[in-house]
């Protein structure tokens, strides 16, 4: 396993690289598998006290707040690869430049999401076709989620900045507390218990809020205590208003990256939208499909993360060599996790839904078909996001935007579109494994072009020194004690 580097933040470019990588992708998988065991356990509690249009509803709400937070990640994406790059060159005051420009940028630009949410949130939900008897929990629910977005952004913001720096473990630390607070206060607020409001579907999503508050304060206060490597104080709290260069990098390589999630969420209320179409029971029954497929998605993301923090640092120090036995490895973890997890889906799958539906709700035979049908596009879909992940680290960032826009829109849609007639409402789920295919098959032939590798550099070398000089008279900026 690769050895910590001075400062105790992991150097991600020595080692074995398998083993490296298991070992720093496990802290992100644990936080994803968390995270949306969070999300699981609350549907639970939604479904069972609140009914199946509670559950359609917050399924719909969740939608757009993926689209919402998809208009700033891009930005703490781009931040997270440069904090990388600096860090494997050893420049540890540019991780802290970029890092406090992408965390003004990302958490002012929420903040001002989150208003606009507020005001414009019953238009979002007629947008996508929301069935009425679901409206009212839909907005109740999205209304009071908006107010959470700036303490989750932060939260997010500093869990991504300390994973460039080669530190998977604090933001899992505080996922736990999230989640624990989350699952606790959620059956609480729900139904009224004990001295708590009886509050409705409002009561989850205000469960949501306070464990997001709760949590963003715990984790400045620990940075701050045990000093890490991104804490800015003194003249490096500058940092937070963005100077023209890192702006420029961040808008640059964020607007592509968050543009290409904008593309994936803006499909995913199109789905969602067709699928209200089809009425209330394949609403609920695809809100508790897309339960289960957050599980299938987490091991090739937090591989994918894994992969770019170490293909970042990689290029960072100089070892171009490492990229393509990175990028191997991380396929060859993703097809073994993602798809055994695929069958242990499809084996527990009538049980399982049965949690979120009902045992005896017609909606569960439902979900089970929507899942032998869709399912399968995760697997592929974990190969595609491995390889942009070590694109990203690269700098490539609008290759992966073109790849998804072409099989989100013209192919998924398309081929919705086109066997709509024949196949009925099998021709959404089928599109899944159509789309998930081409994507793959593109980033493929991306990744083997070899022009991305040379031109992969965003702190030279030369750079990396002489932002070092420059910015010697920073008497406030601290070691790292990672």
């Amino acid at each position: 396993m690769a050895a910590p580097r001075a400062g105790n933040h992991r150097d991600l470019t020595q080692g074995p690289i398998l083993r490296t990588l298991v070992a720093f992708s496990a802290p992100t998988l644990l936080s994803n598998v968390l995270q949306s065991l969070n999300g699981s356990v609350n549907a639970v509690w939604v479904g069972k006290l609140l009914g199946e249009n509670a559950l359609a509803a917050t399924a719909n709400a969740n939608v757009v707040m993926f689209l919402v937070f998809a208009g700033v990640f891009g930005f703490g994406m781009a931040a997270t690869i440069k904090v990388g790059q600096a860090f494997g060159a050893g420049n540890v005051d540019a991780a802290r430049r970029t890092f406090g420009s992408a965390l003004g940028l990302c958490v002012g630009l929420s903040a001002i999401v989150a208003g606009a949410g507020w005001v414009f949130a019953p238009a979002l939900l007629r947008a996508m076709a929301t069935p009425p008897e679901v409206f009212h929990f839909a907005l109740d629910y999205l209304r009071v989620i908006f107010v959470s977005m700036p303490a989750s952004m932060i939260t997010l913001m500093i869990g991504m900045g300390l994973r460039g720096a080669g530190d998977a473990q604090t933001s899992l630390r505080f996922m736990i507390l999230s989640v624990a607070l989350d699952v606790g206060l959620n059956p609480l607020l729900i139904a009224g218990i004990g001295p708590f409001p009886k509050l409705g579907i409002a009561g989850a999503a205000l469960a949501t809020t306070i464990s997001a508050l709760v949590s963003m304060a715990a984790l400045l206060v620990y940075v701050y205590a045990r000093n890490l490597p991104l804490r800015l104080k003194g003249a490096e709290l500058g940092y937070l208003m963005p100077r023209a260069d890192e702006l420029r990098y961040i808008l640059g390589k964020g607007l592509p990256m968050g543009a290409q999630m904008l593309i994936v969420s803006l499909a995913g209320i199109i789905m969602v939208g067709l699928v209200n179409r089809e009425g209330a029971m394949f609403s609920a029954a695809y809100g508790a499909s897309l339960q289960l497929w957050a599980y299938l998605q987490m091991p090739a993301m937090a591989i994918s993360a894994a992969v770019s923090a170490m293909a970042a640092q990689a290029i960072g120090a100089g070892l171009p060599e490492r990229l393509g036995r990175i990028t191997r490895s991380g396929i060859v973890l993703n097809l073994a996790m993602t798809g055994t997890m695929t069958a242990l889906v499809l084996l527990f799958d009538r049980p399982v839904l049965g949690l979120f539906l009902g045992s005896g709700s017609p909606a569960v035979e439902l979900a089970r078909h929507i899942q032998y049908l869709a399912i399968w596009s995760y697997v592929l879909f974990g190969v595609t996001i491995v390889l942009f992940g070590t694109m990203r680290a690269g700098g490539v960032v609008v290759a992966p935007l073109v790849i998804l826009s072409i099989s989100m829109y013209p192919v998924r849609l398309g081929f919705y579109a086109l066997t709509k007639g024949a196949l009925g409402s099998d021709a959404l789920w089928l599109s899944f494994s159509v789309g998930s295919t081409v994507s793959m098959a593109l980033a493929i032939l991306a990744y083997r072009r070899s022009g991305w590798r040379a031109q992969g550099r965003a702190v030279p070398p030369e750079e990396c020194a002489e932002e070092t000089h420059a910015d010697g008279e920073a008497a406030g900026r601290m070691a790292p004690a990672l």
